[in-house]
């Protein structure tokens, strides 16, 4: 049923390649002691550790960040690519972590606010061929648009509005 749902989509994509061109957005607007994040119908929350000054209710931005890197290897390559590439994929469980150092969102001398060595830990159960599922594997690191944005330096145009009140 999957295959088919893709196998479907490409053909669509192929004939109509504009309705694949998508513009996700997300909005974050101050609630609170946090902020309150919106897609589409979908809601969540991001907040900081109480010593940033965060009422530590929610997943911190940098959490989110691995969230979003960890879950697309899990959905991406279940849903789609072991599907797309017919390999049976039964499980995926992932894993993101990083370290960073709070003294540099705080601004002081010697500390850095950067996210370093970031490490993604896939685990991938299948009844195929292991060659087959480090092919699946190796699609979604050529395709992920979360680890391809991590991975390959980009321009982030920010603009700023400064309003009364």
């Amino acid at each position: 049923m999957k295959t088919e749902t893709i196998l479907d989509t490409i053909r669509l994509w192929k004939e109509h390649p504009e309705k694949a061109a998508v513009k996700p957005a997300v909005t974050a607007r101050a609630d609170e002691n946090r902020a309150v994040l919106e897609a589409g119908s979908f809601s969540w929350h991001a907040d900081l550790p109480l010593s940033l000054g965060g009422s530590n209710r929610a997943p911190s931005p940098t959490t989110l960040l691995l969230s979003a890197l960890a879950g697309c290897a899990v959905v991406f390559i279940r849903d789609t690519l072991g599907p797309l590439l017919n390999v049976r994929i039964t499980d995926v469980r992932a894993t993101a972590r990083c370290r960073t150092d709070f003294r540099g969102l705080l601004g002081l001398d010697g500390a850095a606010p950067d996210l370093e060595d970031i490490e993604l830990a896939i685990e991938v159960s299948s009844p195929d061929d292991e060659r087959d599922v480090r092919s699946v594997v190796q699609a979604w690191t050529e395709r992920c648009p979360v680890y391809l944005a991590l991975t390959q330096p980009m321009r982030v145009v920010t603009t700023i509005e400064i309003k009364r009140g």
